[in-house]
């Protein structure tokens, strides 16, 4: 029986045969010229399906395990991080680049998360959400590291997670500039990795207590 395939960014589909992989689109912003190509390199290999994934991704599926390599010489991308203990994504909205609603450069933001932390070893997964105003597209109340725009700044949350034990992350810092979210975020990752755990943000900040969390992060 087939597995994932780790270290060619494939994940084993249900049919125990194929597989699906997540080329990186840091923000799911794309150009054209990109977006046709991932569609002509899924059809050159007989994909079942192009799938938009929740990490701002195009994941294509389907897959024959012999034809991986040659998928991503094709394709000239790096793959998205979308198995293994580290960051697995940084999703975030437009911001002010695009969207009328928004407070920050919620875009410009992510793009920096990114650059620095997707796929960094970390004890457990990790997600980051970068929102630019309180509509809170990037759902950062349910990212282990939240960042929300609004008028005065980002807050910055903690801990949340969508998973079989669902949290609510909480709030650690208001107003941040973001110079002061880039610095806070790093602060407390860098904390998380060296902190001799294995347990994901959330229940790590609940069993050591949020005060005593902030503390030892210095926030």
């Amino acid at each position: 029986m087939k597995d994932n395939l780790p270290e060619k960014g494939a994940i084993v589909q249900r049919d125990r045969e194929t597989y699906a992989i997540a080329p990186h689109l840091p923000g799911g912003v794309v150009d054209p010229d990109t977006l046709i190509k991932i569609g002509e390199v899924a059809k050159k290999y007989g994909a079942a399906a192009l799938k938009a994934t929740s990490a701002q991704r195009i994941a294509i599926v389907g897959l024959k395990e012999e034809d991986l390599d040659s998928v991503w010489a094709d394709l000239g991308m790096k793959p998205g991080a979308a198995i293994g203990l580290c960051v697995r994504s940084v999703k975030f909205c437009p911001g002010t680049t695009f969207c009328k609603q928004a407070k920050q450069d919620s875009l410009g933001l992510g793009l920096k998360l990114d650059e620095k932390y997707h796929g960094m070893s970390m004890p457990s997964k990790l997600k980051i959400g970068v929102s630019g105003c309180p509509n809170s597209c990037a759902e950062p109340a349910i990212k282990d590291v939240g960042l929300m725009g609004t008028a005065k700044g980002y807050n910055l949350m903690v801990g949340g997670s969508a998973a079989a034990v669902p949290r609510l992350a909480q709030v650690v810092a208001k107003d941040l500039s973001e110079a002061e979210a880039l610095e806070a975020v790093d602060k407390i990752l860098n904390f998380y990795k060296n902190a001799g755990t294995k347990k994901r943000l959330g229940k790590f900040i609940e069993d050591m207590g949020l005060d005593e969390f902030k503390k030892q992060v210095g926030l």
